[in-house]
């Protein structure tokens, strides 16, 4: 319960960061600054989700929980970029469905006796083509034409990755029952594990669905 307690309020702070950062016009001052000021932004977000993974053990339950908050606010204003490129209604009919889908998967890895553990393999592999198709389609422009099949594939996987952490959630709970610190930290690395799932379930069920503007 805190874990997905956790995962809705960091879902929450970066929606009401990106609403906010977009409505204030902090979008435009962030592009007019250039690629620099892009990269340092997703640099960040992936230092924060490093120090979070390798160091839990390590940081107070406040150093975890000011970190995965730290992460929802630079993702918000990631994030904000959204509002620009679609209209709300679309955002809201993508929100609904995401939150179904994650729901009924969470909902599985939960509850089912069958492990999950064998498809991590898969999903952290199919993760890794996910990421060097994009690269290369930075570079190789005609791939673009398998873009609707790019964003089935990061559906499936990341559907995957909603019922295999949210069973490796409910490990960790009876794993670390005994050390209430460490089962207060690992609910806040599980909270950002299963914000990751359904932040990118999103943006590629938007991008498969969505029609962005002109």
């Amino acid at each position: 319960a805190k874990t997905f307690g956790w995962m809705f309020l960091g879902l929450l702070v970066t929606f009401g960061t990106a609403i906010a950062f977009s409505a204030g016009g902090g979008l435009y001052y962030l592009l007019t600054m250039g690629m620099p000021a892009v990269f340092a932004l997703a640099i960040a977000e992936i230092v924060v989700v490093m120090v979070l993974s390798a160091r839990l053990h390590k940081l107070s339950i406040g150093a975890a929980r000011g970190l995965f908050f730290a992460y929802a606010v630079l993702n918000g204003i990631t994030f904000s970029a959204v509002f620009f490129a679609y209209d709300v209604q679309i955002l809201l009919t993508v929100f609904a469905l995401t939150s179904l889908y994650f729901g009924v998967l969470a909902a599985y890895g939960y509850f089912t006796k069958r492990s999950l553990a064998r498809i991590g393999t898969i999903l952290i592999s199919g993760l890794m083509s996910l990421i060097l198709f994009g690269l290369l389609s930075l570079v190789f422009p005609a791939l673009a034409g398998d873009y609707g099949m790019f964003c089935l594939i990061g559906i499936a996987i990341f559907l995957g990755y909603t019922a295999y952490d949210t069973q490796r959630m409910r490990d960790l709970y009876y794993y670390y029952a005994q050390q209430p610190d460490m089962l207060e930290k690992a609910a806040i690395f599980s909270a950002l594990q299963l914000y990751l799932d359904f932040i990118n379930l999103f943006f590629y069920l938007l991008r498969f669905l969505g029609k962005s503007k002109n």
